[in-house]
C-alpha cells in the first residue's frame, strides 16, 4: 500500500469528491432527440450480462408504468447465458413488440458484444450493466462517450485503482447530465428509508453498535473446483467470478455489501477502518479434490466509524450450519430489526430496550412493495423528468467499505478507508483490451488453486 502524500487520496477528499454497423446506425438514427420532460417518450434498453441478476433488471426496467419501456438489445459474453435469458424474458413479455424487440442480429456475442449493443441505443436511453463486476468501469466509460443513461449491478469496484476511476467516471457523468442507478436496492426499500428517517429523527437515540449477518450454505460459485477441460482459463474465470477476487469481488464484495451499506446509510457514515479474521475450514469436495477459490468459508469484521462506535458484520458460507440473514441497529432508546431477512426484506422494527420483545414494540413497517421495482421506477422517473439522478460516489463508497473489512481478513492486519482506497494492487488490469484469446488475469497453481489469501504473511490479499 502506498504511503507518499503526492500520492494518497484522503478519506475526506474521495467523499467530497460493416452491415451490422450501418445496421446499428440506422437504428440508433431512428430513434430521434428526446423530450423526456413530456414524460411518454420510448425510452430503449439494452441489457449487458445477461444473468440472473441481469434479466431481472431488464424485467423491472419493462415494468416500470410512467411511459413506454422497449428492450431492444442484448449482449453476454457466453451464448449459453444469452439463449437463457432471451427465452426467460420473452416468456415473461410474450408477443409483446411494445416490451421487447431483441431480434438475433440484436444479440451479441463476445468481450466485445457491450459496444454493439450500447450501439444500439440513442442518446437517453438506457444500458444495463449486470456483468462481473471487473468490467463495469470499462463498460461505464464507453456509455459515458455515448451519453447513454446508465443502471449498474453492485458492487462497483473491488480494489483501490478501479475505485478512484469509477469516481471519476461517476464525475464525468454527471456533467453530462446522466442518470446512473446503481443496484444497492436497500436504499429503495421503503421500510429501511422509514427506518432511517426514523433514526435520523431521534427515535432510537445515538447508534452505539449495529450488526449484520449474511450466513447460509455455499451459494453462487462460492466452492469451485479445478477447471475441467474443454474451456479455457479466462472463459472458466469469467464464468466463475465470485471465485475469484479480480472478477467479482470474491463472495465477500458480492455476497455482503447490501448490509454493509445500508447499516452504514443507517448510521450516515462510512467507517474509517476495519479489522477482521476468517478462515478456510472446509475446503474439500472429498475425493481428494480440493475447492480452489479464493473465498474464506467465514469472516467476522469490525468496523469503527468516526466517533468510535461500531459495526460487527459476520459472513459464513457452510452447508449445515446455523442461517442467520439480517441486520440490526442499537441506540441509547432502543433496538431496530434493520432487515429481517435477506438483504433488506421487513418488516423493519424499533423497539423498547435491547431485545426484541414483542411486547416492547414501538413501530413495524408494513410496506411491501419490492426495493428492486423501486429503484427502476425512481431512475426511470429522473431520465422522464430530468432529475439530479447518479447513485456512482455512494456506490464506490459501498464498495471500498466491503472491500476494506475484506482486505482486513484477508491480511490479518486493520485497513483503513485510506489505505483501501489508496492500496496500488489492482486486480485485473488492462480489461479494456481482454479478448477470448488473452490470458487470465490470475494463474492456478498445478494443482488448479488459485492465489490464496495468508493472513499475517502476506501484505496483499493475494
Amino acid at each position: 500500500m502506498k504511503n507518499s502524500e503526492t500520492q494518497t487520496t484522503s478519506r475526506r477528499d474521495f467523499l467530497k469528491t460493416t452491415a451490422p454497423a450501418i445496421a446499428l446506425s440506422a437504428l440508433a438514427g431512428a430513434i430521434g432527440s428526446r423530450a423526456w420532460a413530456a414524460g411518454n417518450d420510448l425510452i430503449q434498453v439494452a441489457l449487458i450480462g445477461c444473468g440472473g441478476r441481469g434479466s431481472g433488471a431488464a424485467k423491472n426496467a419493462l415494468d416500470t408504468k410512467t411511459g413506454p419501456v422497449k428492450l431492444v438489445a442484448m449482449a453476454d459474453a457466453y451464448e449459453h447465458r444469452m439463449k437463457a435469458s432471451f427465452e426467460s424474458l420473452s416468456k415473461k413479455f410474450p408477443d409483446n413488440k411494445d416490451k421487447m424487440d431483441v431480434p438475433e442480429d440484436r444479440r451479441f456475442i463476445g468481450f466485445d458484444a457491450y459496444k454493439k449493443a450500447i450501439d444500439c441505443l440513442k442518446k437517453g436511453d438506457v444500458a444495463i450493466f449486470a456483468t462481473p463486476l471487473a468490467f463495469r468501469g470499462v463498460h461505464f466509460k464507453y456509455a459515458i462517450e455515448k451519453g447513454v443513461n446508465v443502471f449498474m449491478e453492485k458492487p462497483l469496484t473491488a480494489d483501490g485503482p478501479t475505485s478512484k476511476r469509477m469516481l471519476l467516471l461517476g464525475e464525468e457523468a454527471t456533467a453530462k447530465n446522466l442518470k446512473v442507478g446503481v443496484g444497492l436496492m436497500s436504499r429503495h426499500a421503503k421500510n429501511l428509508v422509514e427506518l432511517h428517517d426514523r433514526i435520523q429523527n431521534g427515535e432510537l437515540g445515538e447508534i452505539i453498535a449495529m450488526r449484520g449477518y449474511r450466513m447460509s450454505g455455499p451459494v453462487g460459485h462460492f466452492n469451485t473446483l479445478p477447471k475441467p477441460k474443454g474451456i479455457s482459463e479466462l472463459d472458466y474465470q469469467v464464468q466463475k467470478f465470485h471465485a475469484l477476487l479480480w472478477a467479482g469481488g470474491g463472495a465477500f464484495s458480492d455476497f455482503y455489501i447490501h448490509i454493509i451499506d445500508h447499516l452504514c446509510w443507517m448510521k450516515n457514515a462510512w467507517p474509517i477502518k476495519a479489522q477482521g479474521v476468517g478462515g478456510r475450514n472446509y475446503r474439500s469436495a472429498g475425493n481428494g479434490v480440493r475447492y480452489v477459490d479464493q473465498n474464506f468459508d467465514s469472516y467476522a469484521i469490525e468496523y469503527t466509524y468516526p466517533d468510535g462506535s461500531k459495526m460487527f458484520f459476520d459472513g459464513r458460507c457452510m452447508a449445515g450450519a446455523e442461517n442467520m440473514y439480517s441486520s440490526y441497529v442499537h441506540g441509547t432508546k432502543g433496538l431496530a430489526i434493520a432487515s429481517r431477512n435477506k438483504d433488506c426484506d421487513g418488516p423493519s422494527a424499533i423497539f423498547k430496550g435491547q431485545n426484541d420483545d414483542p411486547k416492547n414494540l414501538v413501530w413495524e413497517s408494513n410496506d411491501k412493495t419490492s426495493a428492486y421495482q423501486n429503484e427502476w421506477d425512481e431512475l426511470i422517473d429522473a431520465i422522464r423528468n430530468d432529475k439530479p439522478y447518479n447513485e456512482v460516489k455512494r456506490g464506490v463508497e459501498a464498495s471500498v467499505a466491503t472491500s476494506m473489512g475484506r482486505m482486513a481478513a484477508h491480511i490479518g492486519q486493520t485497513v483503513t478507508f485510506d489505505q483501501m482506497l489508496n492500496c496500488d494492487h489492482e486486480f485485473a488490469p488492462g480489461l479494456e483490451t481482454l479478448t477470448k484469446d488473452s490470458p487470465a488475469p490470475v494463474t492456478p497453481d498445478a494443482d488448479g488453486m488459485y492465489p490464496q489469501p495468508e493472513p499475517g504473511l502476506k501484505k496483499r490479499e493475494y
